[in-house]
């Protein structure tokens, strides 16, 4: 399986296959018109408990765990992710502005 961690604020590329945004709000500036995705899939997002306790102060093993927990809970929203990457490379997006966490989220995703 071909999949890889982008933010949505960086340039498309033809390697990135299916492009999913993966985040729960929609990225700050940016209209959906001109977004460069195929889907939006905010139900795998993390919730904003495990947010709110990431954010203040929950190691990220506890968050990794918690959001493990979320996502065995919500397998149809991963299955689409799982069908499209059947068909070729997915890209899975988040709308952070600063690029300093995408091997967090790259952690999440294998």
């Amino acid at each position: 399986m071909d999949l890889n961690v982008k933010r949505i604020y960086d340039e498309p590329a033809v390697e990135d296959g299916t492009r999913i945004l993966v985040d729960g709000l929609w990225p700050r500036g940016m209209k959906k018109e001109d977004a460069p995705m195929d889907l939006w899939l905010k139900e795998v997002a993390p919730s904003a408990t495990i947010r709110n306790a990431f954010r203040d102060g929950s190691d990220w093993e506890s968050f990794v765990e918690a959001y493990h927990n979320e996502l065995d809970q919500n397998k149809a929203a991963l299955n689409r992710i799982f069908e499209a990457a059947a068909k070729g490379p997915v890209t899975l997006l988040y709308a952070k502005k600063t690029p300093n966490t995408t091997t967090r989220w790259r952690c999440i995703a294998t």
